[in-house]
């Protein structure tokens, strides 16, 4: 990580993405952009038991919108899935389980989803992780690179045919803001020859991929809107779990997961983001820059290009 990014980018943190970051922002804020019925539309999210997942779904969910929670864990799902219901009134809120580190449970997953005569208007990508040790799933893949970059490909890509049925379709992936410190690295998107392997860069890179891969979608796949977000740091079970000594020291200016899920729900349910180009990375529901000046973090188009071959060839592998 360059000292002179990861410097500017936590100055410019503790500015923008922060609770009082949100705050400020806030004010810019068209309230009348959520004033809007979503029955008869449907969400996916992925990672939707907690945090920001779970802050979004009941936010669709109280604008009427059909909700299908996609969990790890059963158990913990089935308990957020009551709550939801509870909270908000809507009982059209389903609970699927799908690990997102597994490429071919999730390739099985879209199939059955495709083929089941059920509807699909937005994808939200939330789950993630940080694992900090280098960490291989049962199929021999890094577990940060298989959940948060090949894991959102595969779902996205293969939900594509169901989202072209619908107007106005949407795909959100969440980011962070973390990539900013980080320059793509092509070469290396399973971390063998990062020494020591560091979780933290990890996900910034896997988060980097992410922003990519909206941007490349968007080229690809023109009849859906695609972008990216930054909800800010905000106080969530995964940032408590996998940052501990960051949530120590900057726990008293977090936002909270609902704020950290603000533009999340406005991209899935606005008029106003849909309006915005495709492909565009977003914080506190405006578009924002991919990169820090003079950071020397761009990607050519050759390994953008590259990105999305490898992940193209990596996903084949698995699918039956």
């Amino acid at each position: 990580m360059s000292i002179y990014r990861s410097g500017v980018w936590f100055v410019k943190g503790l500015r923008e993405y922060t609770k009082s970051g949100f705050q400020s922002a806030s004010k810019n804020f068209n309230n009348a952009d959520l004033e809007v019925n979503a029955s008869g539309r449907a969400f996916m999210i992925t990672g939707a038991n907690s945090g920001i997942g779970k802050c979004a779904a009941i936010a669709i969910a109280q604008k009427g919108g059909t909700v299908h929670m996609v969990c790890r864990d059963l158990t913990r799902g089935e308990e957020a899935r009551q709550e939801i219901i509870s909270q908000t009134g809507n009982q059209d809120v389903h609970l699927h389980q799908l690990d997102m580190s597994r490429p071919r449970d999730i390739f099985n997953f879209a199939k059955n989803f495709r083929e089941s005569g059920k509807v699909l208007d937005v994808l939200i990508n939330n789950a993630g992780c940080m694992v900090n040790t280098r960490e291989l799933t049962e199929d021999g893949l890094e577990k940060n690179f298989a959940t948060n970059t090949l894991g959102t490909h595969i779902l996205t890509t293969e939900l594509i045919p169901l989202l072209t049925e619908r107007e106005k379709p949407r795909v959100i992936i969440v980011s962070s803001g973390g990539m900013l410190t980080q320059k793509m690295d092509t070469k290396d998107l399973q971390f063998e020859k990062m020494q020591p392997f560091d979780g933290t860069t990890a996900y910034a890179q896997n988060k980097r991929q992410q922003v990519v891969m909206t941007e490349e979608y968007a080229k690809q796949f023109p009849r859906v809107h695609f972008s990216s977000m930054h909800p800010g740091w905000a106080d969530t079970p995964a940032v408590r779990s996998a940052m501990p000594s960051f949530y120590e020291k900057m726990k008293n200016r977090l936002r909270t997961a609902e704020e950290g899920a603000d533009t999340v729900v406005w991209l899935s349910l606005s008029d106003a983001a849909f309006k915005q180009p495709s492909g565009l990375f977003f914080q506190d529901r405006t578009p924002v820059a991919t990169h820090l000046p003079l950071a020397w973090s761009k990607s050519s188009p050759e390994e953008c290009g590259s990105l999305m071959k490898q992940l193209d060839s990596i996903a084949q592998q698995f699918k039956n």
